[in-house]
């Protein structure tokens, strides 16, 4: 169902649509389909929350992050489950969900819990008989929109900062996985969060987060996923990641960080090492190895604690993958390993190694957002940062060299927000992650992901005499 004003209800339309087990392509349940109408029933709500002398709006500051820890200790304490329906709904090994997905979560809420009372204005020094300071007020109705890739934690990156600052929130999530991120609508009245706070609505990105961002009762518009359009506030992140393996890396370690990039989460990361490139003199015993790794990786049933490799979301990034695979072999790239479904049922696909790949290539240039690893040559520093930074993509970016003078020259010249040196997915609730050109506008997490959820109110007051 829609969960608004701390209430269940069904869709306006009555309708509903199907949520698979990616495991089995078998249906779980049936949803409701969110649309305009409840979008608007959110709003409505959403707005007399924020209202002038609402509960919401008068309450402590130390009072909003007392809420945050209550929801982070019950997610906590139903842990277990929630783990269970982002493997059953998502496809990706219940071993990460509960590790990895449920951990960061509980510290993200925990994180931003803590900044409710801290982030605040200041006094200014104003010349004359003035008295100045600022407010950070919140932004009011924030429609937020999260992806399939990692629900929960994404719901955690959003709800987090907004709630810290005030706001109150619209969230739709994704068709493929809403179940999880229902299930904390329900953690979230028993927190005790005020009606109208959080509304959760799942539904389809063209009808329902299409009436998120563009209704003029919403303030603000954050959006992880896939942008189709020039959404205004809305902001796209995409996966064309360069990883450089320089000649005088630690190779057994490049090797397995490299791996790691590309393959977690079965490939479904915006900040994936989508573009492994390697220096020429160790391009043959990287690749040999690298192939030799993705062979190895276990793939099978998501609740299998020897799992590594779970199914693709949905059928749909199943075929577009297979695609991506055979366009590869058309346009000439060496397939080393893969490139098959692993399966005779579900949505999975063996872990693929491609060599010999050029920039060119579709598969170069296109985000697959799957298990296709793409290992490209270079010689020179200058060129291997020529060619990384040339793409409209700027999220992350990796290099691996033993040398800190390098490091430190590559990571200055590469365009994107985020970049890791010697490691790859080293995320933490304190650190700001966010992209360069069309990988998005913002931060999200640290301090910074408190910037875009308020504004900054200037107010000057004429006294009779100023004292320093």
């Amino acid at each position: 169902q829609i969960f608004i004003n701390n209430e269940w209800h069904d869709a306006v339309s009555k309708k509903t649509f199907p949520t698979v087990n990616p495991a089995t392509g078998e249906v779980i349940c049936q949803v409701a389909e969110g649309d305009k109408a409840d979008v608007d029933k959110a709003v409505k709500a959403a707005r007399a929350a924020f209202q002038l002398g609402s509960p919401w709006r008068r309450m402590d500051a130390s009072h909003r992050g007392k809420l945050l820890n209550r929801l982070a200790d019950l997610i906590e304490r139903d842990r277990a489950y929630l783990a269970a329906l982002e493997t059953l709904d998502n496809g990706k090994p219940y071993s990460i969900s509960y590790l990895v997905d449920l951990d960061m979560v509980v510290k993200c809420l925990r994180y931003f819990a803590g900044w409710a009372d801290k982030f605040h204005g200041k006094t200014i020094p104003l010349d004359g008989d003035f008295f100045c300071y600022t407010r950070h007020e919140p932004v009011g109705v924030c429609g937020q929109i999260i992806p399939w890739n990692f629900p929960l934690l994404m719901q955690a990156w959003k709800l987090g900062p907004a709630l810290a600052t005030g706001n109150v929130i619209v969230m739709k999530v994704a068709e493929q996985t809403p179940l999880s991120a229902l299930y904390v609508a329900n953690l979230i009245k028993e927190a005790g969060f005020p009606p109208g706070v959080v509304n959760i609505i799942p539904g389809y990105g063209p009808t329902a987060g299409a009436a998120i961002s563009s209704h003029m009762d919403v303030d603000k518009v954050a959006f992880t996923g896939l942008h189709r359009g020039k959404g205004g506030k809305a902001a796209a992140e995409s996966n064309l990641n360069p990883n450089i393996i320089m000649s005088d890396a630690d190779m057994d370690w490049a090797v397995d960080q490299a791996h790691f990039a590309l393959f977690f989460n079965q490939g479904q990361c915006c900040c994936a090492g989508s573009r492994t490139y390697v220096q020429e003199d160790i391009y043959k015993e990287f690749v040999e190895r690298s192939v030799e790794k993705a062979k190895s990786r276990v793939v099978g049933n998501p609740f299998d604690f020897k799992t590594e490799q779970g199914p693709q979301v949905d059928e749909e990034q199943y075929k577009k993958i297979l695609g991506y695979i055979s366009a590869g072999q058309r346009e000439g790239a060496k397939l080393l390993c893969g490139g098959s479904p692993a399966a005779d049922r579900g949505y999975f696909i063996q872990p693929t190694v491609f060599g010999e790949v050029q920039d060119n290539m579709t598969i170069a240039r296109e985000e697959i957002f799957g298990p296709v690893m793409q290992i490209l040559k270079f010689k020179t520093i200058e060129e291997v940062i020529e060619r990384a930074n040339d793409s409209k993509y700027g999220l992350a970016a990796a290099v691996f060299t033993k040398d800190l003078d390098k490091a430190n020259y590559v990571s200055q010249a590469l365009r994107a927000g985020t970049v890791w040196v010697n490691c790859y997915d080293v995320f933490g609730a304190q650190a700001p992650f966010g992209g360069y050109k069309a990988s998005g506008n913002g931060r999200e997490l640290g301090e910074y992901g408190l910037e875009a959820y308020v504004e900054v109110k200037n107010v000057t007051i004429k006294i009779p005499q100023k004292n320093s």
